[in-house]
């Protein structure tokens, strides 16, 4: 299994759901720097389970232990960073039918024919969500180092189900926005639609059922320039790592899909002068990126996020075991719907990405 991820700025994912800990291993952060560990825990808190009625029972501390790469004055060294974090809360039992009876639209049959049947099922093991974890963590050191820079990132629940936040304006995006968006459990521009996005999560779940929806992220601050054509453009980059993320099954950035019904003139972004003598877009359906390279714009993306495949509906599956159709009822403790812990998650993979940009250009 390949969990590793970056050029300049690397990281490495270990661990699995039911494993003693999970962690990461960040290769390429300067020394010197100095890491807020109060704002790192803010961080983990807001994608920890056990938290809100949207999510899963399971309760874990998501308390990171930094092995390496930080000194007693809390100030990077330049070596390798190594965290951990414990799994205390596992209930592994409730994972022994999947051993033979995969569950629709989860990793538990491709793992199996590609492992030979040595994955660990518990949990999902390494392809449990479980693993965002160290993700969150790698993304809040980089996000700090970053916001020394000038750049701040930032996103919404932009939509659960049927039911959508307001979106961000994609030309005018203030930092003060972005850093408060970035503190809370399940941000949202609009606190009326978080109450209905809840309610319609409840209701959900009380059919034994899930729900998915989208993340929209938001990255200001970015200088003109970074990122090459073709296939190592900014898109890409974030692309990449933002897949890392289990249930992630799209990305649009900008306009997205949309452009495809636009014509030229409706979708170009035209060029002005600001007063600072800045070159600016009065339009941003480019989401800050064209030819792969930043202009200086937000940079915008969306993202999506499937409905959580461990439901307690009775699903059709197959028996390995026994070679025949079976069906499946699951038991034990999962999200109806992940969406609210999805988004600090695509905002800490957004971080990394950035920084592994801007060291692109040292």
């Amino acid at each position: 299994m390949s969990s590793m991820w970056g050029k300049n700025v690397k990281i490495s994912i270990f661990g699995g759901s039911h494993t003693e800990a999970i962690g990461v291993t960040i290769d390429g952060l300067p020394a010197g720097e100095r890491i807020d560990f109060e704002e790192i825990k803010a961080q983990m808190a807001r994608r920890a389970p056990g938290s809100d009625s949207t999510a899963t029972k399971r309760k874990e501390d998501d308390l990171p232990k930094i092995l390496s790469g930080v000194n007693s004055e809390g100030v990077l060294t330049g070596a390798p960073i190594s965290a951990i974090i414990l799994n205390s809360n596992q209930k592994s039992k409730d994972y022994d039918e999947l051993r033979v009876k995969p569950r629709p639209g989860h990793a538990d049959f491709t793992a199996q024919v590609k492992y030979s049947g040595n994955n660990d099922i518990r949990g999902g093991g390494h392809f449990s969500g479980r693993l965002t974890a160290p993700l969150v963590f790698a993304g809040a050191v980089c996000r700090q180092i970053l916001e020394r820079k000038g750049i701040y990132i930032g996103s919404h629940v932009y939509s659960i189900g049927k039911i959508a936040d307001e979106p961000f304006d994609l030309v005018n995006i203030k930092k003060e926005k972005l850093c408060k968006l970035s503190t809370q459990y399940f941000p949202v521009n609009s606190a009326l639609k978080r109450n209905e996005m809840r309610a319609e999560v409840e209701r959900i779940a009380a059919q034994h059922d899930s729900v998915g929806g989208m993340v929209e992220c938001a990255i200001i601050g970015l200088p003109v320039g970074l990122g090459e054509p073709m296939f190592d453009g900014v898109e890409n980059k974030i692309s990449s790592i933002i897949f890392g993320i289990p249930a992630v099954k799209g990305i649009e950035f900008g306009a997205g899909f949309s452009v495809a019904d636009k014509l030229g003139s409706e979708n170009n972004d035209e060029f002005y002068y600001n007063e600072d003598g800045e070159v600016k877009t009065y339009t941003n359906n480019s989401g800050g990126i064209l030819g792969g390279i930043s202009n200086g714009m937000p940079i915008v993306f969306k993202v999506a996020i499937k409905p959580t495949p461990s439901i307690a509906k009775k699903q059709n599956t197959i028996n390995f075991a026994e070679g025949k159709n079976d069906i499946l009822e699951i038991v034990g403790r999962h999200d109806p719907c992940i969406v609210p812990r999805a988004a600090p998650v695509v905002e800490a993979a957004a971080a990394v990405a950035m920084l592994d940009l801007i060291y692109e250009r040292n």
